[in-house]
């Protein structure tokens, strides 16, 4: 029988040159944040903190103004306060929505939390977008794409927001180059000048050498406890775009004829630029981390997405259990070797925003930050265990041998024969 640590190391050595993709892109992606770094000049002074009103606050609009150059577009809202992935994506579709319009989703039924803020079905929580009369429509990928003249004859005389998701959420769909937006972002600008698309670029960004903003996408929107955060942004989201967007959308968050002036952190803007800084190479030691637990399953004989040679539009690696056993020992191995409640011992649980019951992997140093190594999965089959993140590879290796170690101990998975 073959060792763990054997099965490790021929998945390395089948994955090099896969891995130096990686690296050329990280050398990139961080020569493009130093740039901005460089161009606004940035100094201790920007680390101070702010109270009360946080007029002229010079660490929050500088930072905004390099997250506005990062992603190419006119401006950036970039905020602690937003507390969430879902809650960035909250407050630009109310945002941007009046009542009686509609929002159109380009990518299939967005994933379970934000489902709750629109107002799907059984989904319409208190204060959502349906209840302020706001309509969705959505148009489902074809063959894991966007089906764009689906989507054009789905746009009515009232929608007024697209939106995509980059990311196979809890589905076994592709996730979405930056590069697939361009076509779709064409036709909406070209056809349909009053609509606005918007991307959830949430666990793509840094993964491929552009973003969807540079392929016409009008916003984009992501947590600062996936990828831009580097694993040391201690919360925050961001909304990157158009600048006449981006303050209706600031109006929300703060209140109309205020927008971006004011909005105080009496604790340092520090971790948010070194977490930017470091988000590069943060990213590409999640995604070697991804690939290697791609290969490995694989040489096991199960179905990983993307496959390990495959490039990759986000850092999410989803691996097909197919029982729950597998998924629980799985997310449990994953727990073992975090850094933080490595005594914890996931069990599956009625998770809040989501249908069926899910499993979670997640000791991590920001609580529930998806930049740093978890796993998890709902239990409904084929019970696909969904792994993110990891801030250094060399941990992402010891958890994955520990994941199978886990499996193996179970007995929900038998080891293959040397």
């Amino acid at each position: 029988m073959r060792s763990i640590e054997e099965m490790i190391r021929q998945a390395e050595t089948e994955l090099k040159e896969v891995f130096a993709r990686i690296d050329e892109n990280e050398t990139l992606r961080t020569g493009q944040v130093l740039d901005a770094f460089r161009q606004e000049g940035v100094s201790y002074r920007h680390f101070s903190p702010s109270t009360g009103y946080g007029y002229d606050d010079i660490g929050r609009d500088t930072l905004e103004r390099i997250y506005a150059a990062v992603f190419h577009t006119e401006a950036a809202l970039m905020r602690p306060h937003v507390a969430s992935g879902t809650a960035a994506l909250s407050l630009t579709l109310f945002g941007l929505t009046r009542p009686g319009e509609r929002i159109l989703s380009a990518t299939g039924m967005p994933y379970d939390t934000l489902q709750g803020v629109i107002g799907t079905g059984e989904k319409a929580s208190p204060g959502s977008l349906k209840e302020m009369g706001v309509g969705f429509d959505c148009v489902e990928l074809k063959d894991g794409r966007i089906d764009v003249q689906a989507v054009e004859s789905a746009i009515r005389e009232n929608t007024t927001l697209v939106i995509a998701q980059r990311s196979r959420g809890y589905d076994w769909r592709p996730s979405l180059f930056p590069a697939e937006f361009e076509t779709l972002a064409d036709m909406i600008h070209t056809r349909h000048p009053g609509v606005t698309l918007m991307v959830d670029n949430c666990y793509g960004e840094f993964v491929c050498e552009d973003e969807p903003t540079d392929h016409g996408a009008d916003l984009c929107v992501g947590s600062l406890i996936k990828n831009p955060g580097g694993g040391i942004a201690p919360t925050g989201g961001y909304i990157a775009g158009k600048r006449e967007q981006i303050e209706r959308i600031a109006g929300r968050l703060t209140a109309p004829g205020l927008g971006r002036e004011i909005g105080s952190y009496e604790a340092s803007y520090r971790p948010f630029y070194q977490g930017l800084f470091m988000a590069p190479h943060t990213v590409s030691q999640a995604l070697k981390t991804a690939i290697l637990a791609s290969r490995l399953f694989e040489n096991l004989g199960m179905k990983t997405t993307p496959p390990s040679t495959e490039r990759r539009a986000d850092i999410i690696q989803a691996i097909r259990m197919e029982t729950p056993k597998r998924l629980v020992a799985f997310c449990q191995g994953i727990q073992t070797a975090s850094p933080v409640d490595s005594m914890a011992m996931p069990e599956p649980w009625d998770m809040p925003g989501y249908e069926d019951q899910v499993v979670m992997a997640a000791g991590t140093f920001v609580a529930g930050a998806s930049i740093e190594l978890s796993a998890d999965g709902p239990m409904r089959p084929p019970y696909t265990a969904y792994m993110q993140g990891g801030l250094t590879y060399v941990h992402g290796r010891i958890a994955l041998a520990e994941a199978l170690k886990r499996m193996i101990e179970t007995g929900a998975l038998i080891p293959p024969e040397s």
